[in-house]
């Protein structure tokens, strides 16, 4: 027998909610609708989901797909043992089973043939078929998927499939507002709230320059971090070029007017 206790998030994790996504989200839940994320790195996606598991008092199961992950690794393998075989449930099965909030964390990084064996669970069936194993689950009536991706990672080769997109209900996540986003940095770290401004300003600069030389703007992860740095007494500067600056961009240039930015954002 599964102990659903030790899926459950135990304290409450701190989110701010920026829109309605939390009175929509417990909408879809109440109909078990599956639900798709979608946002930048580093923007809030899996601390809302988190927070919702533990809002909703509902056992949280995350899986951090990858390249290398296999239908398998989702719904479960035979285990050669010295007795003979056993059967082992996957993380998807184990969250169908006892009722669970199954998180596929950036699915478009697992193969699409791997993400298939999700169809079944996302339409009126809810059910999950074990081929190996000969078996169909009826997932649980507290069961619901729930995946996230940045689109801006996407590329032909990685999206999602029309007749996987279709399944699901869908949020859109940004970086939240400057004002929000210090209140996310102080709440989080204790910095104090100018500085805490500061480096939400650096942030937005760095945001600006994206798709003009970086791939991707500095988010707000790295803004905590470089709240954490300085709380703990590493120089501004230096924080914020080893939490936001260097983790990003190895283009000197880049680096250079970020560095510049800084400089003139702690100067003032």
């Amino acid at each position: 027998m599964i102990d659903k206790e030790q899926y459950k998030v135990q304290q409450e994790p701190y989110y701010q909610q920026q829109k309605n996504e939390v009175q929509l989200y417990e909408a879809t839940y109440r109909n078990r609708l599956p639900v798709m994320v979608k946002g930048p790195t580093g923007c809030g996606k899996s601390r809302f989901v988190e927070y919702m598991a533990w809002k909703l008092n509902k056992p949280l199961i995350t899986v951090a797909c990858n390249e290398d992950m296999t239908a398998s690794d989702l719904v479960g393998r035979y285990l050669l043992e010295a007795n003979g075989t056993r059967w082992l449930d996957g993380p998807l099965t184990t969250a169908a089973r006892i009722g669970a909030i199954c998180y596929l964390d950036e699915i478009v990084e697992a193969r699409q043939d791997t993400t298939v064996v999700i169809h079944p669970l996302t339409d009126h069936r809810r059910t999950l078929p074990l081929d190996k194993k000969g078996e169909l689950i009826q997932a649980h009536p507290d069961f619901q998927l729930v995946i996230s991706y940045n689109p801006g990672y996407q590329s032909l080769m990685k999206d999602l499939k029309q007749s996987t997109k279709q399944r699901f209900t869908a949020f859109d996540f940004d970086y939240p507002a400057p004002e929000l986003e210090t209140t996310i940095l102080t709440q989080e770290t204790g910095l104090n709230e100018a500085t805490a401004g500061k480096l939400v300003k650096i942030g937005q600069t760095a945001r600006n320059l994206k798709g003009h030389g970086l791939d991707e703007g500095i988010s707000t992860r790295l803004l905590v971090y470089a709240a954490t740095l300085i709380k703990d007494g590493v120089a501004a500067a230096d924080a914020c070029r080893m939490a936001l600056v260097r983790p990003i961009t190895d283009d000197a240039d880049i680096r250079e007017t970020l560095d510049h930015a800084i400089d003139a954002v702690f100067a003032s």
